[in-house]
């Protein structure tokens, strides 16, 4: 089996004062560390749940699939304004911020526990600061989990 890793994260991004979500803040010691990257013209994130993410033996908990769509959703977000903006993971230049003002999932079937999870996600622009993303949830192949979130670009009022 090979192991697909996100090279360039927009978390790792982040400046430290932004990095502390618990889905995907790399501050976050607690945390998931969802990590959100470019796949060609999708973004991807990959995360393999752990022991604690049951809902019942053999499949993840629901709540840990909306934590994942909403992250990777805000990070997808991200990536697209910054490549809007002439940028790419990696350069140095400070990504935009997003936060949730919608997120919609439907569970397809149950996911199942012990597998890797693949976010693929398609990026929409309907504002200058608002962005759709459209999100499927992947494990072992097999679609489990459809989700969209609409990412606003975080308010000034989030900032100290």
């Amino acid at each position: 089996m090979v192991e697909i890793i996100v090279h360039k994260a927009i978390q790792d991004e982040y400046p430290d004062d932004f990095a502390w979500c618990y889905g995907c803040g790399r501050l976050n010691e607690k945390g998931h560390h969802f990590r959100t990257g470019w796949h060609g013209e999708q973004t991807m994130t990959i995360f393999t749940p752990k022991p604690e993410h049951l809902a019942l033996p053999g499949f993840v908990y629901g709540g840990l699939i909306a934590s994942f769509v909403d992250c990777h959703g805000t990070g997808s977000a991200s990536l697209a304004l910054h490549r809007k903006n002439g940028h790419d993971v990696g350069e140095g230049a400070e990504p935009p911020r997003f936060v949730t003002a919608s997120l919609k999932v439907d569970f397809v079937k149950p996911t199942p526990h012990g597998v890797a999870l693949k976010a693929l996600g398609t990026v929409h622009e309907i504002h200058p600061k608002k962005w759709k993303v459209e999100t499927e949830v992947y494990a072992d192949g097999e679609l489990c989990a459809r989700g969209e979130v609409v990412a606003v670009v975080m308010p000034s009022t989030f900032i100290k």
